[in-house]
């Protein structure tokens, strides 16, 4: 299986040069057909004579190969497939704008299933529609080491699939992300003659994703923003993991969502309804000024005569006599995997009709290009990922002559500098942006009325605020959105944080306040454990940056690193602009800032990271008076230092020298691999306290006094 540092870009970013046209097409589509005209306002595609039987057709087909692909793999969960087959059906095959044969279609429609445990519901769609990432080979290989249909939506596994979904709530504010991208990217670059920007945003959610905490955030802002484009399906099928949600959840969905601004419809009959469905969502189109929100009530395992409506369709297989039961039922008398001939003739004109609307828009990009030449270049960065030349010149550069300042301050000047510089950068905070300094000064903010703007007002929603900036990351390659909030509430953030770096998405989670030189606010938020627990994540960079250089190192290594997020921890207290640091050193994530030994064989090795390495620094400099050779190495983020050669590695901490010493405001677990058996490992194994910064480090011993002392011990 592919690992997420090779999450798929689009392939708009390797073409060539020179027109914005090339870098727009993606991938480049062999039958072109130029008779689509502008989009229908009703369904996309008109249904033929006969076409109730072949839908019908159609509908069961999806039903088994999702029982057949759960059957094989003898796990998985077949009941929300073969409860959403009909709505399925009628979105792909007459809504849903895409091109199969390139799925990296910039002005594609964007479908999220949040409900990502249902997800043999979309591969057997992306199956039938003619994406060759979903083969029936595939669908056969369910759940299987190395197949591209894992036991859950990814997107780095599966072209066709806009996110990784999980957790439960985690891809319906994706979703928010992906319609609020749109919006923006529409508000800035449409204009009157030529809509460019145009698709809508489709989620799938069920019971559970509506019971986590993080979907009623990221509802809560969508309908502050009135993201028109926000179609989401509520699949209401009554049945959870335990059993029936009457034991947990019994609200009405439909006035949460009509008091949190949405549009709401209820389909009482998703099973059978097809004009229903289809009616709900063509008056979801028509809204403009808000989300809507369909619930469509559904069973659970339709068909099944014994496990329909019931728990145990939600998780497991059906079983032999179960699955024979079912295609008695609904008169499926196929061999398992079997796709019946009309309805692959009934889907094969999605390959045409993509390709025909793929063809539309470059048409619509040659016309834009000729006469709004600056907005086309940006829109170019935006879509193919390319960064403008020279873009990381924009970043501020430091001496020891410049006054000491706390480096949230000093990313705040990052932040500004790159928002002039790239026009895909965008972002906000959790209801701190005056204390995590994060906004971008010559821009409003996104709102309702103003989505042009770049400031992104989150709320106090770190939940939300993580998930979302996953999808505003992942609509575009040329879209780099930043969140922030206090270091601490990373962990409100941690599962939007680890599904960042599972699927590749570039987050810069700007967090401040990060450690306990915040001060009198005490413990509760005082971060001490988040710093190792963030290093142990796989695929993402957790940075501690100790000054202005190396705060604009670490922007310039976040905005380079397209397929992992970035964490920057930053302090609140003012720190002095060292001598030795660089934005070159935080490249390697290690670094000798100051040394007065020679033949690489100092005397001893002071480590630090962000605030502490100004301890670190004094104390060397104390230590060189009594005639130590000391070598101070910056380790701003471990993981950039864990990817340099070996020969590197050694030139930075010489295996024969063991006397050394780690400095680090948090706990010291984790330090021995740095300070090995005979080093001390200097930190905060407890949590803080209330009072003024300079106390709490005095009592905990994070001074320049207590570093001497242990170097002298040892």
């Amino acid at each position: 299986m592919a690992t997420a540092t090779q999450a798929p870009t689009s392939p708009a970013a390797a073409s060539g040069r020179g027109s914005v046209l090339p870098l727009l097409r993606g991938r480049p589509s062999t039958r072109v057909r130029l008779a689509v005209g502008r989009r229908p306002q009703t369904a996309l595609r008109a249904q033929p004579p006969g076409a109730a039987e072949v839908v019908e057709q159609s509908v069961n087909t999806i039903r088994f190969l999702a029982v057949d692909s759960v059957e094989k793999a003898k796990s998985g969960h077949p009941g929300l497939p073969m409860g959403c087959a009909p709505l399925g059906h009628v979105l792909f095959d007459e809504f849903l704008r895409f091109n199969p044969k390139n799925p990296y279609w910039f002005d594609r429609d964007r479908f999220i299933l949040s409900a990502g445990h249902g997800c043999m519901l979309q591969y057997a769609l992306l199956h039938l529609a003619g994406y060759d990432s979903v083969t029936m080979d595939d669908l056969k290989a369910f759940r299987q080491w190395g197949s591209r249909t894992p036991g859950h939506p990814e997107n780095f596994e599966t072209p066709g699939v806009e996110v990784t979904t999980g957790p439960l709530g985690q891809g319906f504010a994706n979703a928010v992300g992906l319609a609020l991208a749109e919006k923006h990217l529409a508000a800035r670059f449409n204009k009157p003659d030529l809509k460019i920007v145009d698709h809508h945003t489709y989620v799938i959610l069920g019971d559970g994703c509506q019971m986590e905490g993080v979907s009623n955030e990221a509802s809560s802002l969508a309908g502050h923003w009135g993201l028109g484009k926000l179609i989401a399906f509520y699949d209401d099928n009554h049945i959870s993991i335990d059993g029936s949600t009457g034991i947990a959840f019994t609200e009405d969905a439909l006035a949460r969502y009509e008091a949190l601004g949405w549009h709401t419809i209820w389909v009482k009959n998703g099973n059978t309804g097809y004009d229903d469905i289809r009616a709900a969502i063509k008056e979801a189109k028509a809204v403009k000024d808000k989300p809507t929100l369909i619930k469509v009530t559904t069973t659970i395992g339709y068909g099944s005569p014994n496990k329909a409506n019931t728990y145990s369709v939600h998780g497991s297989a059906l079983g032999t006599k179960e699955v024979e039961a079912t295609k008695n039922n609904l008169s499926w008398h196929h061999e398992p995997f079997h796709v019946p001939d009309e309805v692959k003739r009934h889907w094969s004109h999605h390959i045409d009709e993509g390709a025909s609307l793929e063809a539309e828009w470059n048409k619509k990009i040659v016309e834009y290009e000729k006469k709004y030449r600056q907005e086309a270049a940006e829109l170019k960065s935006i879509i193919s990922g390319e960064l403008p030349s020279g873009w990381d010149n924009s970043l501020p550069k430091y001496t020891p002559e410049n006054p000491a300042d706390a480096t949230r301050n000093l990313s705040q000047q990052c932040l500004n500098a790159l928002a002039k510089a790239i026009p895909g950068f965008l972002g906000g905070s959790a209801d701190l942006a005056t204390s995590n300094m994060t906004l971008l000064k010559m821009f409003g903010d996104f709102q309702k009325d103003t989505p042009e703007e770049r400031n992104i007002r989150f709320g106090v929603r770190e939940h939300a605020m993580g998930a979302i900036s996953n999808g505003i990351a992942l609509h575009s390659p040329g879209l780099i959105p930043y969140c922030a909030t206090f270091f601490v509430f990373t962990d409100y953030m941690r599962a939007a944080i680890r599904l960042s770096a599972l699927c590749g998405s570039r987050v810069i989670f700007v967090m401040t306040h990060d450690s306990i030189g915040l001060g009198e606010d005490g413990p509760t938020h005082q971060p001490v454990e988040q710093l190792f627990s963030l290093r142990a994540m796989p695929n993402i960079l957790m940075l501690r940056p100790a000054d202005g250089n190396e705060t604009s190192g670490a922007y310039k290594i976040a905005v380079l690193n397209r397929q992992r997020p970035s964490v920057l921890a930053l302090s609140r207290q003012k720190l002095q602009q060292l001598k030795g640091t660089s934005a070159e050193g935080v490249a390697k994530g290690g670094y000798i800032i100051s040394d007065n030994s020679s033949g690489n064989k100092p005397d001893i090795i002071l480590i630090g990271t962000g605030s502490e390495l100004e301890i670190v620094e004094k104390a060397a400099d104390e230590l060189r008076k009594d005639g130590k050779t000391v070598r101070v190495v910056s380790l701003v983020c471990w993981e950039l230092f864990e990817e340099q050669s070996e020969k590197y590695k050694e030139s930075v901490f010489p295996s024969e020298v063991t006397s050394r010493i780690s400095v680090e405001a948090g706990v010291t677990f984790g330090w021995e691999k740095y300070i090995g058996k005979k080093g001390k490992a200097i930190g905060v194994d407890r949590f803080g306290s209330s009072a003024p910064a300079g106390k709490i480090y005095k009592e905990l011993g994070l001074t320049v006094e207590n570093v001497i002392a242990t170097a002298k011990s040892l």
